[in-house]
């Protein structure tokens, strides 16, 4: 767990892709929910974000 936060405050590439991941898979899971309108309403915005994260933190340094 101490990796994995100190690989965030240095900007490493590992641990920011795995968050972009998240985000995408959450967004997906909003998006295909029959529950909640306010979940679905988000989900593109969701997946959009992880999705422009994971562009920008695959060039962070490994």
């Amino acid at each position: 767990m101490s990796n994995f936060i100190n690989g965030l405050l240095r900007l490493r590439r590992g641990p920011w892709e795995m968050v972009a991941t998240i985000l995408i898979a959450c967004g997906v899971v909003m998006l295909m929910q029959p529950f909640a309108m306010v979940l679905f309403t988000y989900s593109f915005l969701v997946t959009l974000v992880g999705t422009v994260m994971f562009i920008i933190v695959s060039h962070f340094p490994e």
